[in-house]
């Protein structure tokens, strides 16, 4: 109950659209401070609190509740991803986006296990940061595309053959197919627009039927679902 009037509360002070609170925790100043630099230069962010160790990045997150925490997951003291555990367990509502120099399947999926909504590189993605804020505000997953692939090749490996034969599917319209082709292949929300000539809201509204069509609610799930029906292949 408490965390539902909390809810309730930042909700009437600021309302589900318009700015974009965040909460930035990086240990390195100089990039912490190019990471502010940029969120500065967006005119829907406002940055309400910093951090440079995990612990303190909870902390800040109960008293601020920021629409999105940014994460390195080389913080001291508590680890980005244990952060991220605690954050969520605490303030479910609080949205986390792991921005780090590190990319492999192993961080992907335990970001995305401890709770997180998002995973970006800080040199090859971080002009993604703009979209990435936004899908997330809305409850939407957002990987950078070295993170899809790496959680892609992740579930290929895994993906036993007859498995994939003998999954049942589902029926889905044709473009509920593409878009969940889509997905699986680590493209924004911005990018299967262009592809489709659809508009990035279209694509949004696309994903969410198509999540709830198939009680799927994370971006794993629906790669391993879409290598088992065969839309990705190895």
């Amino acid at each position: 109950m408490q965390r539902v009037a909390m809810r309730a509360d930042r909700l009437h002070r600021h309302g589900e659209g318009g700015v974009i609170r965040v909460l930035l925790a990086d240990g390195q100043v100089l990039a912490r401070a190019g990471i502010k630099s940029l969120l500065q230069q967006m005119d829907d962010v406002e940055i309400v609190a910093e951090a440079d160790n995990g612990a303190d990045a909870v902390a800040l997150a109960g008293k601020h509740l920021p629409d999105v925490v940014l994460l390195d997951i080389s913080l001291p003291v508590m680890s980005g991803l244990q952060a991220t555990r605690e954050i969520k367990r605490r303030f479910p509502f609080v949205n986390v986006v792991i921005v780090t120099t590190y990319v492999n399947e192993t961080y992907v999926e335990q970001a995305l296990r401890a709770g997180a909504s998002g995973y970006l590189l800080k040199d090859a993605e971080i002009l993604n940061l703009a979209p990435a804020l936004a899908a997330v505000k809305t409850g939407a997953i957002h990987l950078g595309p070295h993170a899809a692939r790496q959680l892609v090749e992740n579930c290929l490996s895994r993906a036993p053959e007859a498995g994939r034969e003998a999954a049942s599917e589902i029926p889905l319209t044709a473009r509920q197919r593409e878009i969940l082709r889509c997905i699986a292949e680590g493209l924004t929300g911005k990018e299967i627009g262009q592809r489709l000539g659809i508009s990035p809201k279209t694509v949004e509204g696309h994903r969410t039927q198509l999540m709830h069509r198939l009680h799927i609610h994370d971006v794993p799930g629906l790669v391993r679902y879409a290598i088992r029906i065969g839309l990705i292949v190895a």
